[in-house]
């Protein structure tokens, strides 16, 4: 098994990345810790506030890739488990947030493991320094407890390995491997017996020669870029024979620019791709857009279903708020009664009535018993003022977590979203692939560009030399012209240069007569000038 890790920012690309069941059989999230959302786009952001808060980390997340080897079987999730476990324990990563994501691609079963940095506790970044020789320690002791083989692959080598990001995307858009392009312009040159027909043989398979930060690149019939050095498979041709075989007839500033090519190449792609067409297009994307659709249909059934719990909470406390305010109520009610009919029953009667009235103790009495009305009623409203405060913080606690529930629903339709655009560009990647493997045809070759004819290029970009040589004999072949007569243009601008003076003192008179001097005052000092 071969690890592959790196820190990196980009969460929701990356969880975009991870969900994106088109290029993907299965795309199973197993686990998720250290996050109140329980999805990827919110576990993510959620560590992305965390790094912009707390620290100034960038690559806030470590991700690790886990690539068994087919040959040796599947491994199981116990396995996997145990690599994980003994990876973040060697990297110091044990405590941290961490997801684990697993993939059926192609029928290869791979895990995805991706880990925050950002120590909350501490407001700091876990420090990861020689990560990969760590990762390469726990993998050859994990593979000596398994029973496992390490291919050839897990030793640095420029013949072993996988490819790189921008030849893994040009096989994936045009259906081309960098092996492919070596075979058919090593064809070429060995075809060819002078640089005309190696350029003409190029155009034919579908490449352009062109100039950029090299003086010779080939630009294919889909716009990629390479060396053309390095796409000639032949151990005894070096660059220096190359560019003798081809600069005399073909110079570097004579060739157009990369940009020039893709744009002629593009227009010519445009054409041919036109007349191609996918017939299992509207199957293939109907297949895609039910699963889409699929997925689309559960969480609205989640949201059907939160909407219904919602509205349910929501009577469920209006009807025990309603409760509570109205046993308070008739608890009032039934006190207030139940002192009036103690006090009707325990009035005074006949004689005691009469003094009563006489003495003033009647009177007495009814200010106390106004003054115990008035209390109750007090004690009452301050029941109801705490009832009612207290039932307003419930209803927008209640509000805040279903607020904050369908806020949840609601960010899981974005990032549902996110994932369907990058499995719908996947699919038309897949189906542009498709479509130029059909116009190659059945020997594979890429379809002519030899009714292309690029012009000259008008100005020198980067990466070429001017023709020093050639400004050198333009120049010296130019007339030239007579050298000036310097004294003699001088002697006649004196000569008017006194002339015009004799007749300003003549006109002027002698008291005006003075050497013309510049003025010594600042410009705009009126004053100075009067004085």
């Amino acid at each position: 098994m071969i690890p592959f890790a790196s820190q990196r920012g980009s969460g929701q690309d990356l969880a975009t990345h991870l969900l994106n069941a088109y290029d993907n059989e299965l795309a199973e999230v197993a686990d998720l810790r250290g996050a109140i959302a329980g999805d990827l786009h919110g576990a993510f952001k959620e560590w992305q506030v965390q790094a912009e808060t707390l620290t100034r980390c960038e690559n806030y997340l470590y991700s690790l890739s886990i690539n068994p080897d087919p040959a040796q079987g599947p491994l199981t999730r116990d396995q996997y488990m145990d690599y994980i476990c003994r990876a973040e324990d060697t990297l110091g990563l044990g405590d941290q947030p961490r997801a684990i994501v697993f993939h059926i691609k192609d029928g290869r079963e791979h895990c995805h493991v991706v880990w925050s940095r950002i120590d909350a506790d501490h407001e700091k970044a876990v420090h990861l320094a020689f990560d990969r020789d760590k990762l390469m320690r726990v993998t050859r002791v994990f593979a000596r407890d398994h029973g496992l083989t390490l291919p050839s692959g897990y030793e640095k080598s420029r013949n072993a390995g996988q490819l790189s990001l921008y030849e893994r995307a040009q096989l994936q858009r045009t259906g081309l491997s960098l092996d492919d392009h070596r075979r058919q312009v090593t064809e070429a040159w060995h075809q060819s017996d002078n640089a005309r027909t190696f350029v003409h043989a190029l155009s034919e398979r579908g490449y352009m020669l062109a100039t950029g930060n090299r003086p010779y690149v080939l630009v294919d019939l889909y716009g990629n870029v390479n060396a053309l050095p390095r796409l000639i498979d032949d151990k005894s041709i070096r660059t220096k024979d190359i560019r003798t075989f081809l600069e005399k007839e073909f110079p570097p500033e004579a060739l157009p620019a990369v940009e020039e090519a893709q744009k002629l190449v593009a227009d010519h792609r445009k054409q041919v791709e036109r007349s191609v067409r996918e017939d299992e297009y509207a199957d293939k994307l109907a297949e895609l857009k039910q699963a889409q659709e699929e997925r689309r249909h559960v969480l609205e059934q989640q949201r059907e279903a939160l909407r219904y719990r919602q509205h349910a909470l929501r009577l469920a406390q209006q009807a025990k708020h309603r409760a509570e305010r109205n046993k308070l109520r008739a608890g009032h009610v039934a006190l207030m009664k139940q002192v009036r009919q103690d006090r009707y029953e325990h009035r005074p009667t006949g004689l005691a009535e009469f003094l009563g009235r006489v003495s003033g103790v009647n009177f007495l009495r009814h200010k106390f018993h106004h003054y115990q009305d008035t209390k109750r009623l007090r004690a009452y409203l301050d029941q109801h003022t705490q009832l009612k405060s207290r039932q307003s913080q419930e209803a927008r606690a209640l509000a805040l977590r279903l607020k904050l529930q369908g806020a949840n629903i609601e960010r899981q339709y974005k990032s549902l979203e996110k994932v369907d655009k990058r499995e719908f560009a996947a699919f038309m990647r897949d189906l542009q692939c498709a479509q130029r493997i059909r116009a190659r045809g059945k020997d594979g070759a890429m379809p002519s560009l030899v009714q292309i004819h690029p012009g000259r290029r008008r100005s020198t970009g980067r990466g070429t030399v001017p023709d020093v040589m050639a400004a050198f004999e333009q120049a010296r072949h130019a007339p030239r012209s007579p050298f000036p007569d310097v004294m003699a243009a001088f002697e006649r601008a004196t000569a008017v240069f006194r002339k015009e003076r004799q007749e300003q003192r003549e006109g002027e008179g002698p008291e005006k007569s003075r050497p013309l001097m510049p003025s010594r005052h600042r410009k705009g000092h009126e004053p100075d000038r009067e004085r």
